[in-house]
């Protein structure tokens, strides 16, 4: 409101103005509103079919255990090549004596 007296009313044109500019962002809101739950329902239905809940806690509880299968798992490839690396070099350290008269 840009009256330089402030106890002075500003005129009608900038009051409808400035009703215009609120109900332009009253209406934008709204539809960022709409949107937003529809993205959120879409992601529901996505959990729900995923991973069986769309509970936010339930789904916090698998995704922790998800990590921990993931580390067991990574954990268990890592020792895994551990042996095989070990294995190779017995095989390379028998076929090095074999080919040594």
């Amino acid at each position: 409101m840009t009256s330089n007296d402030q106890n002075e009313a500003p005129d009608i044109e900038t009051l409808t103005a400035h009703y215009q500019e609120l109900n332009k962002r009253k209406i934008e809101s709204e539809r960022d509103l709409v949107n937003a739950e529809k993205n959120l329902d879409e992601l529901k239905q996505q959990a729900l079919s995923d991973y069986g809940t769309d509970n936010l806690d339930e789904l916090k509880e698998k995704l922790e255990q998800i990590k921990t299968e993931n580390e067991r798992k990574r954990a268990e490839y890592h020792q895994t090549l551990g042996k095989i690396e070990t294995e190779l070099a017995n095989i390379e350290t028998e076929h090095q004596a074999t080919d040594t008269p």
